[in-house]
């Protein structure tokens, strides 16, 4: 009988790829190939029981397919059976990976809010708190431009101080539309401080690192020759919903003439 089967299944792939019944097949196949975990006696008769049932409705391709599967299982079957191969255990069901654990005494980094790489050395953020000083103390940071008008917490002046980092600071009132309000003479020096690599690395940030942190990246964006669409898609994607024509406006308008191309080449 296994001689018989064995000359009725040539090329048995061949087949498969030629036959109208490939969804069906699968399904069939699926139930034979589980019934092979582990090989015995009462799978196998399962299984020849599903060829006798797939058999009268499929071609005679789909019947050399089951018919080369069950000679595999049958000979595997034996071979278990006066013990020249081992069973092969049922596979067990997949569990997620745990999570990989964290060192002992290893501190968690955790970035600003809107913490972002604006250039080589040129990061942008929203205020940082207590929770933030770990991740900034990574970035080896030698300046910090502030531009909230508000005095700086003591705990923030007690950290810059701790690791040799000069504040700058450049106060611009916060502002609903429409009562815009940017002056742009502290813009400028804020780009002054930016431009100059002697405090890099350096960290610009405000309130919510939208807003004000956005019109000097979008003007620096102008000194760097982007176009004004790449400068408002930046814009737009930290300020999400909250973005002001306003501002797109002031960048738009701000004359970069007076400074020097060279300044905005910092860029590695």
């Amino acid at each position: 009988m296994i001689q018989g089967m064995e000359n009725q299944t040539s090329n048995p792939l061949l087949a498969l790829s030629s036959s109208p019944l490939r969804e069906e097949k699968t399904n069939v196949l699926g139930r034979l190939s589980y019934r092979c975990l582990p090989f015995n006696c009462s799978s196998i008769h399962s299984s020849v029981q599903d060829f006798r049932r797939f058999s009268k409705q499929s071609s005679e391709a789909a019947g050399r397919i089951l018919r080369y599967i069950l000679l595999s299982m049958v000979k595997q079957a034996l071979a278990v059976a006066v013990g020249e191969e081992e069973v092969v255990p049922e596979a067990e069901p997949a569990h997620p990976l745990p999570p990989p654990p964290t060192a002992a005494g290893a501190a968690v980094l955790v970035p600003p809010l809107n913490f972002a790489m604006v250039d080589y050395d040129v990061f942008r953020s929203g205020f940082p708190d207590a929770a933030n000083f770990g991740f900034l103390r990574a970035l080896h940071l030698r300046s910090v431009l502030c531009l909230c008008p508000e005095p700086y917490p003591d705990a923030n002046l007690d950290f810059l101080r701790a690791n040799g980092i000069r504040l700058f600071q450049f106060g611009i009132d916060g502002y609903k539309e429409p009562f815009a309000n940017i002056p742009e003479d502290t813009i400028r020096e804020a780009l002054k401080v930016v431009l100059d690599i002697r405090n890099h690395p350096l960290l610009i940030h405000c309130n919510r690192g939208k807003h004000r942190t956005g019109c000097v990246v979008g003007c620096l964006r102008k000194l760097q020759r982007w176009c004004l669409a790449s400068i408002f898609d930046e814009y737009r994607c930290f300020a999400a919903a909250k973005a002001r024509v306003s501002d797109q406006m002031f960048m738009e308008q701000f004359d970069i003439s007076s400074f020097k191309l060279s300044q905005a080449s910092f860029s590695s």
